[in-house]
């Protein structure tokens, strides 16, 4: 699921209600990815920050990052970011 926050913005997800684990994908508004944080825990209330200002959120299963070799300054090409 991509989430879109229509500007760059410090932004924290969590896994409440959540049964699986997923990777959280933090992209710029350039379409760069700024962070990959791995196999959240499912149904944590604990908050995963974005570490940096970032316009969306890329989440899917659990490990596809790491099998996809997704990472830090990668790009993402969608219409969001003006690059697709």
């Amino acid at each position: 699921m991509l989430f879109d926050f229509h500007q760059e913005a410090p932004v924290s997800f969590w896994m409440k209600n959540t049964l699986i684990p997923l990777d959280m994908v933090f992209i710029a508004a350039d379409g760069t990815v700024k962070h990959v944080h791995a196999n959240a825990v499912p149904l944590s209330t604990e908050t995963v920050p974005s570490r940096f200002p970032v316009r969306a959120v890329l989440e899917i299963n659990g490990g596809s990052a790491a099998l996809l070799g997704i990472k830090p300054g990668d790009k993402v090409k969608h219409a969001i970011f003006g690059n697709a």
